[in-house]
């Protein structure tokens, strides 16, 4: 034991300067934030992989049904708004990532693509057009996965600069 006092409130400058700066929850946020983009990758594995296989595990249709919905479009007509989406959403995360936006549209674009894997499946074009769908959707995903981590380390420095920032001041003050 020492004779000194203990000032809880005053640390050594010089401790202050090795420690990393502390985290908040709003760092703690934006480290998990990047993980929504693996469960939309995952998402849209599993649902390709039951477009692999032209989804014979689910019931199929009856009849009625497929009267229902009418003739379905063509494969040339399908590839085409697949293509269209393809440049579009791409063209969409590139302008998110150069505006500095953080909105994810990883699900919504899962949805989309299951939209193209149903209409090839009902068209019965599945087998020659689903690597199309698969390499379009693992490159959009990929680069809002991209966009969605750049992002969040780009934040989660900023917030650690205030942070930092914050410490300083208060050093300032307790040694006056």
């Amino acid at each position: 034991m020492s004779n000194s006092p203990l000032n809880p409130r005053r640390t050594d400058v010089s401790e202050c300067r090795d420690k990393k700066p502390q985290e908040n929850d709003t760092i703690r946020h934006l480290r998990a934030r990047p993980g929504l983009s693996l469960y939309a990758l995952a998402l849209f594995v599993a649902m390709s992989i039951g477009a692999m296989r032209d989804f014979d595990f689910l019931p199929s249709f009856p009849p009625r049904f497929h009267e229902l919905l009418g003739r379905p479009p063509s494969s040339d007509m399908i590839s085409a708004a697949l293509l269209v989406y393809s440049f579009s959403a791409i063209i969409l995360v590139l302008s998110r990532m150069m505006s500095g936006d953080g909105k994810f549209g990883g699900f919504v674009q899962v949805a989309f693509l299951g939209g193209f894997y149903f209409f090839y499946h009902f068209s019965g074009a599945m087998e020659e057009n689903f690597w199309a769908v698969f390499a379009a959707g693992m490159t959009i995903l990929g680069l809002e996965s991209y966009h969605i981590w750049s992002w969040c380390a780009e934040e989660i420095r900023k917030e650690e600069e205030i942070l930092a920032a914050k410490g300083r001041n208060r050093n300032n003050h307790s040694d006056e």
